[in-house]
């Protein structure tokens, strides 16, 4: 029996076999594509549609993927973002050609080549003191522009009761946030030189985070299905920071969100970091994750898929896996086809598994290999598995 796109989704989350596996693309910036790739799909698939932007910032490079873009690949989810406040979208208008684009936090991004913008505007990059994050002129999360838009929007999802909704307040959770405001190896640096200020600016930045989820959540009410948040922890083979840091400094800050969100809604937490982070995952058992995303394939130990489901897949729905590394990129249609087919059989048994590319599909991405992937969904991801292809 076919399910719609919000009831395969919800099976999935409740680690029971729906019709098929879940696809989730397009949702956020880390489920979504660059705009080449997305141009190369649009112009493939004969859609006229204009370029949209997700958070509509141009600087950070996403596309907001068309209606029938989605439709075409299968999305079972749609996304309800908020906003930055309208007095940067105003700066942002009105400032130089190519200057930087500096968020409400006062960090920003430089163009290192045309139309590439990379993180380069840390403007606590040489505070070490409290007194420093005292005089700082932080956001303000009551500004109502962040999400007059959520209500209405979330709303019209609910009704349509078709998709699965997935809420996405950018906040770049504590750690990133302290990386964007100071530098990542500034920061790094002074976890260890001075922990005290560095455990202040991760409070200061969770607590302005919590605002505006309140307000956030607020808006939403009962119309979403799941609350997506992160924090970059890994690298290619390694934590940024060891497990027992983490387990002093972060996993407190984690944890206290994850309960804020859950006092506030009955939506499943989707927690997205990169790299290898498999030493946390007890960890992000402990302080109630859901959903983790991205399954970074190419990074050590995640790279163990049988083992990650054996131990963990009673515990966590895993979101990704699909390997943007070397497989979408350079990979042919039909390697991705077995890629999808080999993530599928060893995290799709039992439900418990959403399909989705590893982060953001970056540039190097060919059309016909995004197609694939969701194509190959319909081939090897029909439950009971292995009943086809």
């Amino acid at each position: 029996m076919s399910l719609t796109p919000r009831q395969r989704v919800l099976t999935a989350l409740h680690h029971e076999e729906p019709d098929r596996v879940p696809i989730i693309i397009g949702t956020s910036n880390t489920t979504t594509m660059k705009m080449r790739p997305y141009r190369g799909l649009k112009a493939r698939l004969g859609v006229q549609a204009p370029d949209r932007y997700i958070y509509d910032w141009p600087e950070l490079g996403s596309a907001d993927p068309d209606e029938a873009v989605l439709e075409r690949l299968r999305g079972d989810a749609r996304s309800v973002l908020d906003r930055f406040p309208a007095h940067v979208y105003e700066r942002a208008r009105s400032r130089e050609p190519h200057s930087p684009f500096i968020d409400d936090w006062g960090s920003g991004s430089v163009e290192i080549a045309p139309d590439n913008w990379y993180p380069g505007v840390h403007p606590l990059a040489e505070a070490t003191t409290l007194e420093e994050l005292e005089c700082y002129p932080w956001p303000d999360m009551d500004d109502p522009s962040r999400v007059a838009h959520v209500r209405q929007q979330a709303r019209r999802l609910a009704e349509e009761n078709r998709y699965a909704i997935i809420a996405t307040p950018w906040l770049l959770f504590p750690l990133e946030r302290a990386f964007a405001m100071q530098g990542m190896d500034r920061f790094l640096m002074n976890l260890a030189m001075h922990p005290e200020f560095s455990r202040a600016l991760l409070e200061k930045i969770a607590g302005l985070c919590q605002r505006l989820m309140g307000h956030f959540l607020d808006e939403l009410g009962e119309n979403v299905d799941i609350i997506k948040i992160g924090d970059d922890l890994g690298t290619q083979d390694r934590l940024m920071i060891s497990p027992r840091m983490y387990r002093q400094v972060l996993k407190p800050i984690h944890a206290d969100y994850i309960a804020f969100i859950r006092r506030r809604t009955q939506a499943k937490v989707f927690f997205h970091t990169d790299g290898d982070v498999f030493d946390l995952l007890d960890d992000f058992v402990e302080i109630g994750i859901d959903i983790l995303n991205p399954i970074q394939t190419s990074a050590g130990k995640m790279a163990n898929l049988a083992e990650l489901k054996r131990r963990y897949g009673g515990n966590l729905v895993f979101c990704g896996a699909v390997d943007t590394h070397r497989v979408l990129p350079s990979g042919t249609p039909d390697e991705v086809r077995q890629e999808v087919r080999r993530v599928i059989d060893l995290l799709g048994p039992g439900g418990g598994y959403l399909l989705a590319s590893v982060h953001t599909i970056m540039d190097e991405v060919p059309p016909e290999n995004i197609l694939a992937m969701v194509d190959a969904v319909e081939e090897y991801g029909r439950y009971p598995l292995g009943s086809s292809g």
